[in-house]
């Protein structure tokens, strides 16, 4: 069993410097399957070590278990200054994600756009369910409000294929506003824990300006709203998406994701104050 205890001694011998899964085993007095899905879980769990395969695919692959320091997150001066503005920022208005998809190599990335004239299922755009489906182990989500809760998809729930993904033991963590208006969006997520009988959806306040979904080590997806015909006087607006299979960048945006993370507030947390202001107000 991986008590805190346990995740603590992995920690530690992992900050010193990189180790070998069968170094990690000896040291926690486990064998190198149990160990190997110990360093799993604390990955998924606190962001705090990832690995990296060398040799993979053949007789002499060689698992390494490193620290991810979420404190140093930046390798180029380009990705402090992102860093700083979507740490700063708390709407979308304030950060655009096309300030990150033009540092990305040109072969690693693609972007589209869709124009409509409200926010629609389709602003999940056309190929998002068949990205989740395909998650082998976790999903970050950086959300505005959990309004995507209430969309569909070709007459699929979003809310349905993260239950599916959660009871196939997909780790899924939220970084989104839990307010008032959010409340009942997030209880929908919460759900979801509920009738599996398994936390795999864990949710923390932050306002933040990112509306991005992180798949494995595979993709990043962004979704940016514009609204130039609203100038005008019209109703369409343009959604653009960003993908970013970039695998440095990909770690990286997971780094910044852990980091605002690890010192956001609890949902359960807010959903109890919050529901405590309404019963004074019922009063």
């Amino acid at each position: 069993m991986l008590t805190t205890e346990l995740v603590k001694k992995i920690q530690d011998f992992v900050y010193t410097k990189p180790r070998t899964i069968q170094e990690l085993a000896q040291h926690i007095g486990k064998n190198w399957r149990t160990a190997d899905r110990y360093v799993e879980r604390i990955a998924e769990e606190y962001g705090t070590i990832a690995t990296r395969t060398f040799r993979e695919g053949t007789r002499g692959a060689l698992k390494i278990v490193y620290w991810c320091s979420i404190e140093h997150i930046h390798s180029t001066s380009f990705q402090e200054k992102l860093f700083e503005e979507i740490a700063r920022g708390k709407r979308k208005e304030d950060f655009s994600p096309f300030d990150i998809y033009q540092l990305v190599p040109e072969t690693k990335k693609e972007a589209f756009l869709e124009e409509q004239e409200y926010e629609s299922s389709t602003a999940m755009n056309r190929d998002l369910l068949k990205i989740l489906k395909e998650a082998k182990k976790q999903i970050l989500l950086f959300s505005g409000n959990l309004s995507w809760t209430n969309i569909s998809q070709d007459g699929v729930k979003f809310l349905e294929i993260l239950e599916e993904l959660a009871d196939r033991g997909i780790s899924i963590k939220v970084l989104t506003r839990v307010d008032l208006p959010a409340l009942e969006n997030t209880k929908k997520m919460f759900a979801i824990n509920s009738r599996l009988k398994k936390n795999m959806i864990e949710i923390r306040h932050r306002e933040h300006p990112l509306r991005a979904i992180i798949v494995d080590n595979k993709i990043a997806r962004f979704k940016e709203e514009k609204n130039p015909e609203q100038e005008k006087g019209g109703k369409k607006k343009v959604f653009i998406f960003y993908n970013v299979y970039d695998r440095e960048w990909i770690e990286w945006l997971q780094k910044v994701f852990w980091n605002l993370f690890t010192t956001a507030i609890s949902a359960e947390k807010r959903i109890k104050e919050l529901e405590s202001i309404q019963n004074i107000k019922k009063r």
